[in-house]
Parts: C-alpha cells; sequence; structure tokens
C-alpha cells in the first residue's frame, strides 16, 4: 500500500510579454483582446508612451480591463492579481498615486475604441435562438440603475432623479442604452450618459449600426413616429409594442386580422393581439398587445409568429443583469470624475463583450447548444482564475481552454416557461401595494399553456380592459372612409360632416387642418381637401420585404 505522505512535483509554463510588459494580460481573454490590438488601439488613440517607463500603456490598459473584472478591490490589489501568477517575473509593485497617474495618463478614448473595435455579432446564423428566417435579431433597451459617486463633478455631468415630494437621488445615476443581440446577449453598441436624456435620444445614435440583416425588437418606449421611420430607413425590419392609446389609420386589411398602415411614407404591420396565460395553480393572466412591424407578409410572417417573436425583447434584461449584478454586484463605480467615470465604463462593456464571446465560441463547439444555456457567472469565476494565475495567455502552451470547459461543464438547464408580477426594486416605500388590475402572480409561476388571439382591426379595447381607451374608433378612420367613396373629388369639412351625421362640424374643421401634415390630405383650395395619392389604394403591397414606397 502507498505511503499517503508520498508528494509530486507539478511545474507549468506561462507565456507572457518580456520586461516591464509582463503585467500587462487579462489571463486566458488575452486570446480576445492580444497584444496587437492594444497597441494599434493605443497607437490610433495617440496616447502612446514618449519613453518607457516602469508602467507603459499597454500594461495601463490590462489595468484599467481588471479593476473591471475586480471592482471591490482597491488598486493594488488587483496590481497583485495581475502579478501573481507571474512568479520571478514579478516587476517592482507601483505606488497608488502612480496607477492613478496611469488612468489619466491613458483617459476614455483608448477604451472606448477598443469596445468599437470587440462589439458586434457573435454567433453564426445558424446557432440555435439566434436568428428568426434570415434576420439577425436584435434589441434597443436601456439601463438607469447604475449608480456614480456623488462628487460635484459628477452631479454636473449627470445630475440627479428627482423622487416625490421634491426629494432627489443619494447618487447620481447613469443611462446605459444598448443594441444588443438576443440570442448571444452580446453587444452591437452603446452610449451612456445622463439620464436626462431620454432613451429615444440615445438609440438615435446607434441606428448607424443596423442593416438589412437584422430584425430591431424594442419596448412601447420607442413607438414614436419619427423612431420607428428612421429604424425602417436602415433597411432593418422591425417589431415594437405600441402604447394602448396609438391608433393608426388602416390602409388595407389582411386575411389574418392584421391591417397596414402608412407613416411618414412608410409602410407598417399593426397586428392587434390578446395573450392568455394559463399558470400551474389555475390562474389565468391576460394583456393586449399591439405590435407594429415592417413584416408585412401575413403568409410568411403570420400574426402570431410575430406577436410570439416579441417576447424575445426580453433576452436583452439578463444582459443588464449581468452589468450591473454578476459584474458591479450592485455598488457604485469607482471613478470620482467624468473622464475616469467614462474610462471605466467602456472597460467594463469591453469585458462583458469579451466574456460573452468567449461564452458563445464555447457553445458552437457543442452543435445544437443554445447560448441562453451558457452561465456568465460560470464563465467570469474561471476568467478571473486564469487572470490570476496568468494562464494560456497566448494559446500556446495549452491548446485546452479552460472557461469553454468550465462552461461546457455546467450548462444551465433548458428555459423554463414563466411569468410573475414585475417588482420595482427601489420603490418609493418598501409598503407600496401592487397596482389594482395587476393580475399577475406574485410568486414566480410556470406557464402550462398560451394562447394568442389576434383581433380585428377595427376591435377596440374595452373600457374594463384599457380606462384610458375609448371604444370609439375616432373621426380620423371614419374621414378616410368617406373620401375613399370618391377619390377624385375635392371635399369641404361641411360635406365630411354632413356625410358623417355631425352636427358641429368645427371640430373637424380643426382635425382636418392637423391632418394634411402627416399626409393623410391635402389642400387643393381654400377649405377644400382631397385624400393623397398614397391613400387610395387599400390593396397590400406586393412585396413583402419593401416598407418605402419608391412614389410617395
Amino acid at each position: 500500500m502507498p505511503s499517503q505522505s508520498v508528494t509530486m512535483t507539478l511545474t507549468r509554463t506561462i507565456t507572457v510579454a518580456r520586461g516591464i510588459f509582463a503585467p500587462g494580460h487579462l489571463g486566458e481573454l488575452t486570446q480576445y483582446l492580444p497584444f496587437e490590438l492594444i497597441d494599434d488601439v493605443l497607437t490610433q488613440t495617440r496616447v502612446v508612451q514618449r519613453r518607457t517607463r516602469l508602467l507603459p500603456s499597454r500594461v495601463g490598459v490590462y489595468f484599467v480591463l481588471a479593476l473591471a473584472v475586480f471592482p471591490t478591490l482597491g488598486y493594488e490589489r488587483v496590481w497583485d492579481k495581475l502579478v501573481a501568477g507571474l512568479g520571478s517575473l514579478r516587476p517592482c509593485r507601483p505606488s497608488e498615486k502612480g496607477l492613478r497617474d496611469l488612468r489619466r495618463r491613458l483617459g476614455a478614448a483608448p477604451l472606448r475604441a477598443l469596445f468599437e473595435v470587440v462589439a458586434g455579432p457573435l454567433a453564426q446564423p445558424s446557432t440555435p435562438g439566434v436568428c428568426y428566417r434570415r434576420w439577425r435579431t436584435v434589441a434597443f433597451d436601456g439601463c438607469s440603475s447604475l449608480e456614480a459617486p456623488d462628487r460635484m463633478r459628477i452631479r454636473l455631468w449627470l445630475g440627479k432623479i428627482t423622487r416625490y415630494r421634491g426629494g432627489a437621488e443619494g447618487y447620481p445615476h447613469l443611462r446605459i442604452m444598448t443594441l444588443c443581440e438576443t440570442g448571444t446577449r452580446g453587444l452591437l453598441g452603446a452610449v451612456f450618459g445622463s439620464v436626462r436624456r431620454s432613451e429615444t435620444d440615445y438609440a438615435t445614435a446607434l441606428l448607424n449600426l443596423l442593416d438589412g440583416t437584422m430584425l430591431v425588437l424594442a419596448d412601447r418606449n420607442f413607438g414614436g413616429d419619427d423612431f420607428l421611420t428612421r429604424t425602417a430607413a436602415t433597411g432593418a425590419q422591425l417589431v415594437v409594442r405600441l402604447t394602448a392609446r396609438r391608433r393608426p389609420a388602416v390602409w388595407a386589411t389582411l386575411p389574418d386580422g392584421s391591417f397596414l398602415t402608412r407613416i411618414n411614407g412608410h409602410r407598417f404591420r399593426i397586428i392587434d393581439a390578446q395573450v392568455t396565460l394559463t399558470c400551474a395553480d389555475g390562474s389565468r393572466v391576460s394583456d393586449r398587445y399591439r405590435i407594429i412591424t415592417t413584416l408585412l407578409d401575413h403568409r410568411a410572417d403570420p400574426a402570431i409568429r410575430v406577436v410570439s417573436l416579441y417576447h424575445e425583447r426580453w433576452e436583452i434584461e439578463p444582459a443588464f443583469l449581468a452589468l450591473r449584478d454578476t459584474l458591479f454586484g450592485g455598488r457604485v463605480l469607482r471613478s470620482s470624475d467624468p473622464v475616469g467615470l467614462e474610462q471605466e465604463v467602456w472597460a467594463v462593456l469591453t469585458v462583458y463583450q469579451t466574456l460573452r464571446r468567449a461564452m458563445c465560441d464555447a457553445v458552437e463547439t457543442a452543435p445544437g447548444t443554445d447560448p441562453d444555456r451558457a452561465s456568465f457567472t460560470v464563465a467570469l469565476t474561471a476568467a478571473v482564475d486564469q487572470i490570476v494565475t496568468a494562464a494560456n495567455i497566448t494559446g500556446n502552451t495549452s491548446p485546452e481552454n479552460a472557461i469553454a470547459r468550465a462552461i461546457l461543464d455546467n450548462l444551465l438547464p433548458a428555459r423554463r416557461p414563466r411569468t410573475s408580477i414585475r417588482k420595482v426594486k427601489c420603490p418609493l416605500s418598501r409598503f407600496g401595494a401592487a397596482p389594482s388590475n395587476e393580475t399577475r402572480p406574485i410568486r414566480s409561476q410556470p406557464i402550462t399553456s398560451l394562447e394568442v388571439t389576434v383581433l380585428g382591426s377595427l376591435e377596440q379595447p374595452s373600457a374594463r380592459e384599457h380606462p384610458a381607451v375609448t371604444a370609439d374608433p375616432g373621426h380620423r378612420q371614419q374621414v378616410l372612409q368617406v373620401l375613399r367613396s370618391d377619390p377624385d373629388r375635392e371635399w369641404t369639412p361641411k360635406q365630411i360632416a354632413q356625410e358623417l351625421k355631425v352636427v358641429r362640424y368645427r371640430s373637424i374643421t380643426a382635425q382636418i387642418c392637423r391632418w394634411t401634415d402627416p399626409g393623410f390630405l391635402e389642400r387643393t383650395g381654400r377649405g377644400r381637401y382631397r385624400l393623397t395619392r398614397q391613400w387610395l389604394a387599400p390593396q397590400p403591397p406586393a412585396s413583402a420585404d419593401s416598407t418605402t414606397d419608391r412614389n410617395p
């Protein structure tokens, strides 16, 4: 029987940069952020050191990225993590002031340029859950729950959220707007700034990232006419939920109950659907969805399939959960000046995107595996271990990918259909009751059945379902039907009122004057109007993928 006191010696080989550049690494993630890439970014942003020092600029970039991986540690402790696995190659330990000056010397430009390089689609189109038909599904959404230090320079930039009775938040909040690939939760782009700007303003700056291979998903906050038409002009398809108050004019009714409309020269399709869930405890939850989309062909894209597709928008929420809670742990950002804060956020976004890329690469080695099953926490923990041990920096010493092995060994179970009430994480009162019209269960419940019913184009929500919306279809649709009956005739408001049997026609006169701006009517003379040519033919367009008129 062998003795229990027998020992053995293990040796390992690490490959790092030479000399003072040795601390510049991010463990196995360095394979995605190689030395050549960092050097090129530093050259492009003109922040390469003029003379070789103890802390060169390349080491500074990796140090700032390591700060995002270790948000709870100070500068010196983070430096110790980078040099822990170097052994005899460990250089002299710099002071905290030296590391702080290194950050200031770099600025935010290199980290922003680095994120723009790594940002983009991650998965192949054949990866499960990435594409709908031939379009890659992406989503817009913003996160305003990141807290910055309460310093004067930060407050001047970000401001503070004013709460009930004039009170202000304890910390300034930072709003991040991202364009996310829903299949992998990777980022195609991001912007951030003060919460005083709306989400649609930030999202407009990301529209240049869209192209004809993408399908955009967004919630009701992005349902404005201007944003919809700008998004459609990029060539991308879109599926966006509208508020219950939006009642677009009917241009053509489709057999599946949806209808076509026109907004600023673009063709859109409106789908009204009632979604009913049955939970395991026997409760039923029902809600009405009004979807606007550029998928005009009801045969290739049935209304029920489009409504089900909108649910993919929620995949962007776990991305914010990973940023806010897994990486930061809900803590306040460490930088106390605007430039440092901007540098820190770009570093966090870069680390997040690099981890997502590693997760996607790992999942694609197992064909048929959905990227949703890869755990971000497992990937982050494995990456931290590789940083501390300085292992597999270049991939030459060990062909085995430790992060990929950890991800594949700890795949999450398949997604379960569940529902629960939406809870406010930071309520004004901890004793606040749920809304009186909320029917979703307080605790998460499995969904046993899902029923989607497409409603007709003229059906309006009842006062019980949506108290803020009346059942009257409105004068606009009635006026359009009257003018379509004789499209070549020039109408006066009084004649239209007589056709509609309205006694007080002056209110209709004011409405008709407003309808000339969106392009419903054209003024032919004093007090005379005619239906514009683009609203004459109520037939659907011949091409399902054409959303813009060539001759509007």
